[in-house]
């Protein structure tokens, strides 16, 4: 936690705007994770991947894949690897994506979507309230400005 700190502190010394220390609950996508690869590494060997029927972007690539074994080793690098969430927003978008739903607890990804393209419209999903709205809206035509 000390070198999280510091690592703000000159963060800030260096001209950031802001520093902010996120609550995590592991140092994924960092090398701290190098451990535990062993044991991803052997999880997906034994999982069979297929080619994808729509592109799945990988995030530590922003690329799109559809054959299994791209997949595969995007995962096996996502541990590792740094999260280019903005590039991989801006691709898909770029590819044609007209909408984004997020599913799980809370709505930080719609929130970081936001600041990067404020006319997408963008869901969540972590109840079955929300499903149901969510699944009510996608119903409709996508508004013009975002959700």
């Amino acid at each position: 936690m000390a070198a999280v700190e510091r690592a703000c502190e000159l963060a800030k010394a260096k001209g950031a705007k802001r520093a902010i220390r996120l609550e995590v609950s592991g140092a994924f996508h960092s090398p701290l994770m190098a451990p535990v690869t062993t044991g991803l590494d052997i999880a997906l060997r034994a999982t069979s991947f297929r080619d994808a029927r729509c592109p799945v972007f990988a995030n530590v690539s922003a690329e799109p894949a559809t054959r299994g074994s791209v997949i595969r080793e995007a995962l096996e690098r996502q541990l590792l690897g740094a999260v280019r969430w903005e590039d991989s927003m801006r691709r898909m978008r770029e590819s044609g994506i007209e909408g984004f739903v997020e599913i799980g607890a809370g709505r930080v990804l719609r929130g970081l979507m936001r600041t990067i393209d404020r006319e997408i419209p963008t869901w969540n999903v972590e109840d079955p309230e929300s499903l149901a709205a969510t699944l009510e809206a996608l119903k409709a035509p996508l508004p013009a400005g975002g959700a």
